[in-house]
């Protein structure tokens, strides 16, 4: 019981926290199969990141030191919330900004620019963790799809935006098949995220607290985004209409997802990283290779 909260470490009991670890040991067992559980009532709405924090809360130990991000910040309202509670319920734990510092890493539709490590988890908060939803709206039905593989339905989808749109238009949570079987939802991630989760060296584990869902994608997986040969899956494109590709207007930085503002002073389109502590890094570092520039021109 923590005495700063008056409540067990981790909120939640520990009948709860066994369940949802059952549930991961599954998961993992069956990569990409969505394997239900009793969601407990948190104190927050559904579809604020409920399942996810369950993960989170039934995962974490003392010593862990935990990041949470929300689309790359860790000072959104979603991710500043979450980290208060956590730190509030589970009082011996530290947390942090920096990727790399992380045993345990809550995210909310980003992947971290950085490489993640095999002594890292991820926890992804997921809406809605089917992807034969557009499709199928039975969840019997969907279920024996799954059991047999049978995504047939979903690639006539992909097939229609072609036809339309010339291209597959899917931004977010791009259908995923995971180890050649089941394909799952990877949450509202953009595409740009999607290869990182291929041969991830980290546990990607994925919680849907209103479906009642848990999912994982073990280290070491196969992730293959679903796509034809003639149409092959492709990213977001971060280039310009002479075909440069756009840099962050803070770190000057070509190779990270980017985010697009418009300049209230000028009105003009800004772009920057949507992984803040990605930004920083490439800032600091730019900033170290320009004194080093410094120094080698005063001494030449």
């Amino acid at each position: 019981m923590s005495k700063a909260s008056g409540y067990p470490f981790g909120f939640l009991d520990e009948y709860a926290k066994k369940e949802v670890r059952r549930s991961v040991l599954k998961a993992i067992a069956l990569p990409g199969y969505q394997v239900p559980y009793s969601s407990r009532e948190m104190p927050m709405g559904r579809g604020f990141g409920t399942g996810g924090l369950q993960l989170t809360l039934s995962l974490i130990g003392p010593g862990e030191t935990l990041k949470v991000i929300d689309q790359g910040s860790d000072d959104s309202v979603n991710a500043v919330n979450l980290r208060a509670f956590v730190e509030m319920t589970c009082p011996d734990i530290d947390t942090t900004t920096r990727t790399e510092e992380a045993t345990l890493i809550q995210s909310r539709h980003r992947i971290p620019e950085k490489e993640l490590s095999e002594k890292q988890v991820i926890v992804l908060q997921v809406p809605y963790p089917d992807p034969l939803t557009v499709v199928e709206p039975s969840e019997d039905k969907r279920k024996t799809m799954h059991g047999e593989a049978d995504y047939s339905r979903l690639l006539v989808k992909l097939y229609e935006d072609i036809v339309k749109f010339d291209e597959i238009t899917i931004s977010h949570r791009y259908p995923t098949r995971i180890n050649g079987y089941y394909i799952l939802d990877p949450s509202p991630i953009p595409r740009f995220d999607v290869p990182k989760m291929h041969q991830s060296k980290a546990l990607i584990l994925f919680g849907a607290g209103r479906e009642k869902k848990i999912y994982a994608v073990p280290p070491y997986s196969e992730a293959e985004p679903i796509a034809f040969e003639d149409v092959p899956f492709r990213v977001e494109n971060f280039y310009d209409q002479q075909g440069n590709r756009l840099s962050c207007a803070r770190c000057g930085n070509q190779e990270s997802f980017l985010d697009e503002f418009i300049d209230s002073r000028n009105g003009k389109k800004v772009y920057q990283c949507s992984d803040i502590d990605w930004c920083n890094e490439q800032l600091r570092l730019r900033k170290e290779e320009n004194m080093k520039e410094l120094v080698r021109e005063k001494n030449s």
